[in-house]
């Protein structure tokens, strides 16, 4: 009876196998012989340094005595001094990290594990791919350890997955220099395909005939800036450019609309009586007669239900949740454009080192990289500052240096627009005495590829409509796609999708994507 209860509570001691026990007590991927013979090289040979640094940064060195020497190196490099032995050794002493390392004469034995830079690169290459190794393993690491948490969202593990994994390789694995020979044979390809299209549009169309006619459409890998004052109509201008290149009869193209401000409902409200032409404020409160609902149904849900448009309305976004959605949406669903409502609500690092400023300014960069990435245009809706209302001249067109907490703005922006209406400042009527009533100014500020110039449009913002000035009286009751006829097939498959807020419990599992509740 004895023996049969102790070889019951040893078999109850015995350990399980877990994944854990597989990594624990491995040695992490290095190549320490292969670092030294780097350092070592570097300071050999004049002009090494810079191959290396395209490849590699400090904190891809395993050992930590390396990722010093390499620091030191760096901040010699930017100071344009030679990068040897001694000025090596003399930074080392200046940093108080000589002694660290392991003295000079660590720093003089570098030198003697190698006899030239001839493989420097391929040296550095393998340097990398262990560093790179290294952070997989610490990642998984991370992310095995957050998915057993009970509390934790499955999309904001997606979403942290997916930015930590694009970390490393927007960091370490960037691209290459072309030569002009390759650049070229792409550049007249493109030429080619444009002019045997034998249309003016080589982007993603806005709608508005005037407006194409000095952007050629949103061009591929360009960030496009369009800043108003607080209520003079944004929003709908941006989603009228989400409508009007989704349900574009020649060259539909795929829109996300990220929503910081509204809710993905107030969405679809506002796209929804653009669409129908019944008043935004009767769709709110539900107030509709019985044909106007009809109307609604046949001239609203039924077109729209066909466009591919894709609504987010995450709150505090911050750029690799924006990043890593927007990848998915291009890759998925052939988005070919990206509409930001607005960069000032967007979230930073967080991590407090930062003021608002810099933040926004990061973000900007951010969002122009995005563009690059991807090659589809980003729109990003902007705040402008007081200054428009405090000038004293009467001229309260906006101007670049009323953008709001960051000329970072306008610098990183291939386009600036500025949307202005006389009667937001209570100028009823223009010089010739008439009433200017919705009469909007889109005035392009700053255009890298293009001209500058100022178009009007219309604004209707009851309906939340913008129109060509003018084309209120026009047949197609100001429809820039009155008598086009759609081409067969293109959008019939496409849905409208809402994502909201990118919790599980919200959503079916189409891709963290629902199907509008209509």
């Amino acid at each position: 009876m004895d023996l049969n209860l102790k070889k019951d509570r040893n078999m109850r001691r015995k350990p399980s196998i877990d994944v854990s026990s597989l990594v624990y007590g491995k040695i992490p991927p290095q190549a320490k012989e292969l670092e030294e013979a780097v350092l070592g090289a570097v300071m050999l040979e004049k002009g090494a340094f810079d191959t290396v640094i395209e490849i590699l940064k400090a904190e891809c060195f395993y050992v930590e005595a390396h990722q010093i020497i390499f620091t030191a190196m760096t901040k010699l490099a930017a100071k344009s001094m030679p990068v040897d032995i001694l000025t090596v050794t003399e930074e080392l002493r200046s940093m108080g990290s000589l002694e660290q390392v392991g003295g000079p004469f660590t720093v003089m034995k570098l030198t003697n594990m190698v006899v030239s830079s001839a493989n420097i690169e391929a040296h550095a290459r393998i340097i990398l791919q262990k560093f790179i190794q290294r952070e997989l393993i610490r990642i998984s690491g991370e992310i095995l350890s957050e998915s057993y948490e009970d509390t934790a969202d499955v999309f904001d593990l997606l979403d942290s997955a997916e930015s930590k994994l694009f970390e490393v390789t927007n960091n370490h694995l960037r691209k290459n220099y072309d030569s002009i020979d390759r650049v070229l044979v792409n550049t007249m390809k493109r030429i080619e395909d444009l002019r045997n299209k034998g249309d003016d549009i080589t982007g993603v169309p806005s709608g508005f005939p005037s407006l194409d006619k000095v952007t050629y459409g949103w061009q591929p890998t360009d960030l496009i800036i369009i800043a108003a004052r607080p209520s003079v109509g944004k929003t709908a201008f941006a989603l009228n450019l989400a409508r009007n290149a989704a349900l574009h009869p020649r060259f539909p193209k795929g829109a996300a609309v990220f929503s910081l401000e509204m809710s993905s409902g107030q969405i679809v409200q506002r796209i929804l009586s653009a669409e129908s032409e019944i008043k935004l404020e009767k769709i709110s409160r539900g107030k509709l007669e019985e044909y106007e609902m009809k109307k609604l149904m046949t001239h609203g849900i039924e077109r729209l239900a066909k466009a591919p448009i894709f609504i987010d309305d995450t709150p505090a976004l911050n750029i690799f949740e924006l990043r890593a959605k927007c990848r998915r949406l291009v890759h998925n669903h052939g988005v070919g454009v990206i509409i930001i409502d607005y960069l000032q609500l967007m979230s930073g690092s967080g991590d407090g080192r930062t003021n608002r400023e810099q933040e926004i300014s990061k973000i900007s960069r951010d969002l122009k990289g995005l563009a690059k990435e991807l090659q589809v245009p980003v729109i990003a809706l902007s705040q402008l500052s007081r200054d428009v209302e405090k000038r004293k001249d009467g001229n309260k067109m906006p101007q670049l240096s009323d953008l709001r907490e960051s000329g970072a703005i306008e610098q990183d922006a291939d386009m600036v627009m500025f949307l202005y209406r006389p009667e937001y400042y209570e100028i009823n009527t223009n010089e010739m005495g008439e009433s200017n009533k919705g009469e909007t100014h889109v005035r392009i500020a700053k255009h890298r590829n293009g001209q500058l110039d100022t178009i009007k449009l219309r604004a209707v913002l009851e309906y939340q409509r913008f129109e060509d000035d003018g084309s209120l009286e026009n047949p197609g009751g100001g429809n820039p796609f009155a008598g086009i006829r759609p081409q067969q097939g293109g959008n019939d498959e496409a849905k409208l999708y809402i994502q909201k807020g990118s919790r599980m419990n919200d959503m079916n599992f189409d891709e963290g994507f629902e199907d509008a509740p209509f």
